[in-house]
């Protein structure tokens, strides 16, 4: 009985116990229009660790992986389950967003160059950290073009695509939109796709299109269409990990397919039952939806796991961690 009260007590005490080995700091990084604002996530050590610059996906995502259709925490939750596996990591407000709106305020000037230039801004500031032992880039979503993108040019320990595209966004949106819409305002809405594809703005939008065409967004979308994230992926040379959940409704199992092959060398991690916000989830509709507000589930474990194993194979993460 009193071994029994033993275990329960330190059970108990498990949780506060951890959360002293972390130190959970504010972080900032100028680039051009002003700060961007970030959170560091760091787990206590007696030597230099590495750390991941977390990169979120399209719209108005904050570090924590939240936008105003929903709370999830998604980002927050990997920052801590990584953690938990010796591994700092800084999420940040992209610009515009949060505590970095004032970076970008106008939404017309945002980028995909702009938002690679931020992600580099990062990973510059925390390889001067003495702190980490090196950099990790992990991309969610569109956030994995972007992380692509800034592989190219910052060669990081390590990439990782969560739930990344393997083809042009308008494509993308064109599958998406298929059967959404009624057939005049699909055609409608694939007009303005072809037309922004090729670097041409249009003012006239239908009121049921604005939320995705609005002219403000249309400079965005355009620098987004240049790219294709395939291409983009291929053209890195980082140890690479590419994850794909099988209940996401967003982006398909096709899409870690066709980034594998573009880099075959690449390792690829199909996870069951993981959808787009990292969660395991049953399939449907109605079940997708509703995770996308339910901070409270846990992510998928199988996520972290494989990222922990990727990270100790490629000798980023030490063995004793």
């Amino acid at each position: 009985m009193r071994l029994f009260l033993l275990l329960s007590l330190l059970a108990m005490l498990a949780p506060h116990a951890q959360a002293q080995t972390l130190l959970n700091q504010k972080m900032s990084v100028e680039v051009p229009g002003g700060s961007l604002r970030g959170s560091l996530l760091l787990p206590k050590a007696d030597a230099p660790i590495p750390v991941a610059l977390l990169i979120a996906g399209s719209g108005p995502t904050d570090r924590n992986g939240n936008n105003p259709m929903g709370r999830n925490d998604s980002l927050k939750r990997l920052a801590q389950a990584l953690a938990r596996r010796g591994v700092a990591s800084l999420r940040y407000d992209k610009r515009g967003i949060g505590q970095s709106q004032a970076v970008a305020s106008d939404e017309s000037l945002l980028s995909v160059e702009a938002y690679v230039a931020d992600a580099e801004a990062w990973v510059q500031q925390l390889r001067t950290d003495k702190r980490f032992s090196n950099v990790v880039l992990i991309g969610h979503s569109e956030g994995a073009l972007i992380a692509s993108l800034a592989a190219q040019n910052l060669e990081p320990a390590a990439l990782v695509s969560i739930a990344g595209s393997g083809r042009p966004i308008d494509e993308l949106l064109r599958e998406q939109l298929q059967g959404r819409l009624p057939p005049p305002l699909l055609a409608t809405a694939f007009y303005i796709l072809d037309e922004l594809k090729a670097g041409r703005m249009h003012e006239q939008i239908p009121e049921t299109l604005q939320i995705l065409f609005r002219p403000s967004v249309q400079p965005y979308l355009i620098s987004l269409f240049r790219y294709d994230p395939a291409e983009a992926f291929a053209g890195t040379t980082a140890p690479a990990l590419i994850v794909q959940g099988t209940q996401d409704i967003q982006v398909e199992r096709k899409d870690a397919e066709i980034l594998h092959a573009a880099r075959v060398d690449a390792e690829l991690a199909i996870i069951g039952g993981m959808n787009h916000v990292l969660r395991i989830t049953p399939p449907g509709q109605k079940a997708q939806t509703a995770s996308y507000s339910q901070p409270e589930l846990p992510i998928a474990h199988e996520l972290t796991d494989r990222i922990s194993q990727f990270l100790h194979e490629k000798g980023v993460l030490p063995g004793s961690s």
